[in-house]
C-alpha cells in the first residue's frame, strides 16, 4: 500500500519519526566519485542520488536534507536508475553480496536478492527500459553474466552465461532503449552483446584491433545502444566512436539469434582528441563527457549540435538530464566549434555533471550557467575533529582540503586548501581557539580555529606522517606521535610580550606504531600529564615538567600486555574513588589501570562485533539527573558503537553499526554527545551519527539484570551441562580448600579460596599463563581494598563466572594459535609441514617465556601423557616422574606439527580438516 501511494516527492515531506537505534545515520558527507550521480527531480525541487560507501543518498539540495537507503554491508559497486526514476538497483562487492532494488519514491527496498553472485559480487549492472529486468556481471576472476526478473521472488535469474578470462575485466553493461531482450557490456578491451529469451542468454564477440581500420583505437570507456536500434556505439580512449552494426545474410525471423554473432565494427569515427569518459543516448542525441570537461551533444548521423564546457570543471563521470523539459528556445550561443543541421536552434534539457575529482555541478543549459552543486574531498579523509564548544566539525582529507562545517544547520563555514601535504590529524584546544593539523609530510600547522588562518610558522620536526596530535586542558602544550615511532611535544611560550608556540622537545619512544596520545591531570594539581601507548605494549608517561629544550623526559615505562597488543587508550570517568587509565586490546578485552601504580585492577570483555576497538572516547554528557551515567563511544574496523559505562562485560551494555565497510579511519563525537562523527578513510566520507542512549539503556535492561546476561555466554546457558560442570568443579574446590580426606565436619559454604581460581579455571578448558593468574587474583584481591581497606580472601560462584567470562579468550581456544606458533618457531621438513624439533620444544618450554623447570615441564608431560599413577588425591605431588628428556624420547616423535601437539600431547579436540593433516 504505501508503493502504490507513493508519488515523487513525498520522500521529504513527511516528518521523520526518532530512530529506535542507539545510532542512527543523520547526514553523510562526501560521494563515491567513481559511481554515477543521477538527477531525480529539477527545477522547484533538486533532487539528487548518488552512494556514499554502503549508502545509497537522496539529496534535496535546495530543500537541504537527505533521505539514506541503507541495507548494504559492503561498499556499493554499482548502480542503475530506470527510466521513470522511480527504480533504483544497487549492488556491491564482497562477502554475502547483494542486490537491492529500491523505490525512489517512498525510499522502501522492494526487492533483494541474495547470492546473487557469491564469488566475488557484482561489478556492473542494469536496468531495462521497461524496468522489469536486471542484468548484473559478477566481479571475479571468471565473470557470470545473469539476467534477472526482478518482480519475481526467486532467488535464481532467469538466465545467465559465463565469460571467458581473454575478454577482459567487464565493468560496464547496458540495455538496449527499444529491446529490453538485448543488452552491451565491454571492458577496456573487449565489446560482448547479448540476446536472451527462453531461458537462454547468447553472447557475441566482435573483433576489433588497430589493423581493423588502420588507426589507433584505444581504449573502451562505455556502450550504447544508437535510437535508431540498427547500431550501437563505443567511446575509446582515444576520442573515437567505434559504430557496431550487424552485417551479413539473414531471414527477418532469424535476425534476433542472429545479430549477437553478426554484429561487426563498421566505422572508427575520430570526434576529437581527447579521451572520451562518458557516452548516453538521449532522446535524439548521442551525449559525450570528455577528461576536458566538456559535454558535447551529437545528432544520428554524429554531427556535432552543440558543445558545453567551463575552465574548471574537471574529467566527467556521469551526465544526468531532467525528466522536465526546458522552456521554449532562445538563442543560444553554440560553442565554436559547433554546427547543427536543423534550421532550429538546438536547446538541450538541464543535465547533472559529475566528474572524476568528486565535483557535482548544474548545468542550466538555456544560460550556460555551470553551478556548483557539491565539491566534495578528492582522495581519503582520514581526519576529524569536534569543536568543544560549537556545533562545528572539522574535517581534513589527503588532497588537502580542510572544511570547517557548522553540523547542526548542515552547511559550510570556511575552508583552505594545503598544497604541499595531506591532512592526516586534526584536534582543537579545550576552548576552542586553535585547531592543529598533522600532515603526511610530518609537518604541523597551528591555525586559528575561526578563519583557519595560520597562528605561527608551521612546524617540521616529525620525520613521517603524523598520526596523532592532541592539546593539553590548558592548551599550554601541543603533542603528536608519527609513524617513526617518536612523539613531539611543542610548548606555548611569551616572546616580545606576545603568546606562541615553539618546539619544546621530541623523543624516539616506541618501537613499534603508537596507537594512542593522551593529555590528562595530575591528580594533585592542575599540571598536564602526558601518556602514549604502541603495539610494542609500553605504557609511557612523560615528565612535562623536568623536560627541556631538546630533552622529553620519561617519567615511568610500563609494560601493560603479556601477548596481545593495546590498540586504545583513554580516561575513564570516576565512576568511583580510584581513578583508572582505560585500554583495549586485540583480543576484544577491556583493561583497567590504576592512573598512579599502572596495576592492572580489572579485565573486561569488550565489544565483540567482528574486529577489536580501534579507538575509544568518552561521550560527553549533559545529564544533570544522573551524573553516574557515562558512556563510551568507539569504532572498530568497520563499524561504530555505543558502551554503557561501567563496562562489566555484559553484552548487551553495547551495540555497534557498519557505518565504513572498507575501513573506518577516525571517531570524533560532539561537544554535548548528542552525535559521532566517523570519517571512512578511502571511500572519501564523513558520517554523522545522532545518538538515542535511552534506546541503548533500553536494550541493556532486556537483556536481563545480575547474572542473566552471563549465563547466555556460557555453551547451554544457565541450564546447560557446562554450567553444571562449573558447578561441580566449583563445589569440588571448596571440598579441596577443606581436604579431600578429612573427617571433620565441613563448613557449607559459596565461596571458594583465591588459591582455588587457576585450577577451576584450567578445568573449565581456560589456561592462563602465570601472569594472568596474577592479574585474576589480584582483580578480586584489591577489588574493595580502595574503599574498606581490607583484601578480599574468597570469591563466590557469581562472581567467578563473570571472572571466567571476561579473562578467558573471546572466541575460545583457536588450532590457527597454535599452528602460527609453530609457523614461527617451526621449519619445513621434507613433507613441506611446519614442524618444531623435539629438543627445540624442550628448550623453548625451559627458556622462553614464562619458562618451567625440569622437573615442571616432566610433571606436566607424565600427566598429559597419561604416565602419571594415582590421577588425583590430597597429595598431588608424591610421584617423582622421569626426566623429561627421558620421557620425550619414548613418547613424542622427533618432529612435532601444530596438530601432534595439540591433539596427541595436549589432548585436545581437533576438527577432521585437521585431523586428515595430522594423518
Amino acid at each position: 500500500s504505501l508503493l502504490w501511494a507513493a508519488r515523487p516527492g513525498m520522500l521529504f515531506q513527511e516528518d521523520r519519526q526518532s530512530s529506535l537505534h542507539p545510532l542512527s545515520l543523520s547526514w553523510v558527507l562526501g560521494y563515491n566519485s567513481s559511481l554515477a550521480v543521477h538527477s531525480l527531480m529539477d527545477g522547484e525541487d533538486r533532487v539528487l542520488l548518488y552512494v556514499s560507501s554502503h549508502t545509497v543518498v537522496i539529496h534535496d539540495v535546495l530543500g537541504n536534507r537527505q533521505y539514506h537507503l541503507q541495507g548494504h554491508t559492503n561498499v556499493i559497486s554499482c548502480l542503475c536508475v530506470s527510466e521513470d526514476r522511480r527504480w533504483v538497483a544497487t549492488a556491491d562487492r564482497g562477502p554475502d553480496a547483494l542486490i537491492i532494488v529500491w523505490d525512489s519514491f517512498s525510499g522502501m527496498p522492494v526487492r533483494t536478492i541474495f547470492g546473487s553472485h557469491p564469488e566475488e559480487g557484482v561489478s556492473a549492472i542494469a536496468i531495462s527500459q521497461d524496468a522489469k529486468y536486471l542484468a548484473t556481471i559478477s566481479a571475479g576472476t571468471v565473470q557470470r553474466v545473469c539476467v534477472w526478473k526482478w518482480t519475481l521472488p526467486t532467488e535464481k535469474p532467469v538466465c545467465s552465461t559465463e565469460l571467458r578470462p581473454e575478454f577482459g575485466y567487464q565493468d560496464y553493461v547496458i540495455f538496449n532503449p527499444q529491446n529490453p531482450y538485448e543488452f552491451v557490456s565491454n571492458s577496456k578491451t573487449q565489446v560482448i552483446f547479448y540476446l536472451w529469451g527462453d531461458a537462454s542468454l547468447q553472447y557475441g564477440v566482435p573483433l576489433l584491433n588497430s589493423q581493423t581500420f588502420n588507426s589507433v583505437v584505444g581504449r573502451f570507456g562505455q556502450s550504447v545502444f544508437h535510437f535508431n536500434n540498427s547500431q550501437a556505439l563505443t567511446g575509446t580512449s582515444a576520442g573515437k566512436l567505434v559504430v557496431w552494426e550487424a552485417v551479413g545474410p539473414r531471414t527477418p525471423s532469424e535476425e534476433l539469434w542472429v545479430k549477437p554473432h553478426s554484429m561487426k565494427a563498421t566505422k572508427l569515427v575520430p570526434l576529437q582528441k581527447d579521451r572520451l569518459t562518458v557516452l548516453t543516448v538521449f532522446e535524439s542525441c548521442i551525449v559525450t563527457g570528455d577528461v576536458k570537461g566538456q559535454v558535447k551533444f551529437y545528432d544520428g548521423q554524429l554531427q556535432l549540435l552543440t558543445c558545453y564546457s567551463h575552465s574548471k570543471v574537471g574529467p566527467i563521470r556521469s551526465i544526468s538530464f531532467s525528466k522536465t523539459r526546458p522552456d521554449p528556445p532562445g538563442a543560444f550561443p553554440p560553442c565554436s566549434t559547433s554546427s547543427t543541421t536543423s534550421s532550429q536552434p538546438f536547446v538541450a534539457r538541464n543535465f547533472i555533471l559529475s566528474t572524476s575529482d568528486a565535483t557535482v555541478l548544474h548545468v542550466a543549459t538555456d544560460r550556460t550557467n555551470f553551478e556548483k552543486v557539491l565539491e566534495e574531498a578528492k582522495q581519503a579523509v582520514n581526519a576529524i575533529a569536534c569543536h568543544p564548544r560549537q556545533a562545528l566539525v572539522a574535517v581534513g582529507s589527503h588532497c588537502g582540503l580542510l572544511k570547517v562545517w557548522d553540523y547542526q544547520q548542515t552547511k559550510y563555514l570556511v575552508s583552505r586548501i594545503f598544497t604541499e601535504a595531506g591532512i592526516q590529524c586534526l584536534s582543537y584546544d579545550s576552548e576552542g581557539y586553535f585547531l592543529a593539523a598533522g600532515f603526511t609530510d610530518g609537518s604541523v600547522y597551528i591555525l586559528d580555529a575561526i578563519s583557519l588562518h595560520s597562528s605561527c610558522k608551521e612546524f617540521k620536526f616529525s620525520h613521517g606522517p603524523v598520526t596523532h596530535i592532541s592539546f593539553s586542558h590548558d592548551s599550554e602544550y601541543l603533542a603528536t606521535a608519527d609513524e617513526k615511532y617518536s612523539v613531539t611535544v611543542y610548548k606555548r611560550v611569551l616572546q616580545n610580550g606576545s603568546r606562541c608556540w615553539e618546539h619544546l622537545a621530541g623523543l624516539h619512544s616506541h618501537y613499534k606504531p603508537i596507537r594512542s596520545i593522551l593529555f590528562g591531570v595530575q591528580l594533585d594539581s592542575n599540571e598536564p600529564r602526558l601518556l602514549s601507548l604502541g603495539e610494542d605494549r609500553q605504557l609511557i608517561e612523560y615528565d612535562l615538567n623536568s623536560s627541556s629544550k631538546d630533552h622529553l623526559v620519561v617519567l615511568h615505562r610500563d609494560r601493560v600486555e603479556q601477548t596481545a597488543v593495546p590498540l586504545c587508550l583513554a580516561w575513564y570517568p570516576q565512576l568511583s574513588t580510584e581513578s583508572f587509565i582505560l585500554t583495549a586490546n586485540n583480543c576484544y578485552k577491556m583493561k583497567l589501570y590504576n592512573t598512579t601504580t599502572k596495576m592492572c585492577r580489572k579485565t573486561l570483555l569488550g565489544p565483540t562485533y567482528g574486529s577489536p576497538l580501534k579507538k575509544i572516547q568518552i561521550l560527553p554528557t549533559t545529564n544533570t539527573t544522573d551524573p553516574q551515567k557515562h558512556y563510551l563511544a568507539y569504532i572498530t574496523k568497520d563499524k561504530v558503537g555505543l558502551q554503557i559505562l561501567p563496562i562489566d562485560g555484559n553484552p548487551h551494555k553495547s551495540s555497534a553499526f557498519i557505518c565504513h565497510p572498507d575501513g573506518v579511519s577516525d571517531l570524533a563525537s560532539s561537544y554535548d554527545g548528542r552525535y559521532v562523527f566517523t570519517v571512512g578513510g578511502s571511500d572519501c566520507t564523513v558520517m554523522k551519527w545522532e545518538v538515542n542512549l535511552n534506546a541503548l539503556d533500553a536494550a541493556a535492561s532486556l537483556g536481563g539484570e545480575d547474572l542473566v546476561p552471563f549465563y547466555s555466554l556460557l555453551d547451554g546457558g544457565r541450564e546447560g551441562e557446562f554450567f553444571r560442570e562449573l558447578e561441580d568443579y566449583f563445589y569440588y574446590a571448596q571440598l579441596r580448600s577443606h581436604g579431600i580426606d578429612t573427617l571433620e565436619t565441613r563448613q557449607v559454604s559459596r565461596h571458594i579460596p583465591l588459591e582455588e581460581i587457576p585450577l577451576v579455571m584450567r578445568a573449565m578448558g581456560f589456561y592462563p599463563s602465570e601472569e594472568k593468574i596474577e592479574e585474576m587474583i589480584n582483580e578480586v584481591k584489591f577489588s574493595k581494598y580502595v574503599d574498606t581497606g581490607e583484601q578480599v580472601t574468597k570469591i563466590n560462584l557469581g562472581d567467578f563466572i563473570k571472572l571466567y567470562i571476561n579473562h578467558r579468550p573471546a572466541f575460545g581456544l583457536s588450532m590457527k594459535k597454535i599452528q602460527r606458533a609453530f609457523q614461527v618457531l617451526g621449519y619445513d621438513n621434507e613433507n613441506e609441514d611446519k614442524v618444531i624439533d623435539r629438543g627445540d620444544l624442550l628448550f623453548l618450554l625451559q627458556c622462553r617465556g614464562e619458562h618451567m623447570t625440569e622437573d615442571e615441564l616432566a610433571q606436566c608431560l607424565t600427566t598429559l601423557l597419561g604416565k602419571r599413577p594415582g590421577g588425583g588425591g590430597s597429595e598431588p605431588d608424591t610421584y617423582d616422574p622421569p626426566g623429561a628428556a627421558a620421557l620425550t624420547e619414548e613418547e613424542i616423535p622427533e618432529e612435532i606439527t601444530a596438530e601432534i601437539f595439540a591433539a596427541d600431547i595436549l589432548g585436545l579436540p581437533i576438527a577432521e580438516p585437521e585431523k586428515k593433516t595430522k594423518k
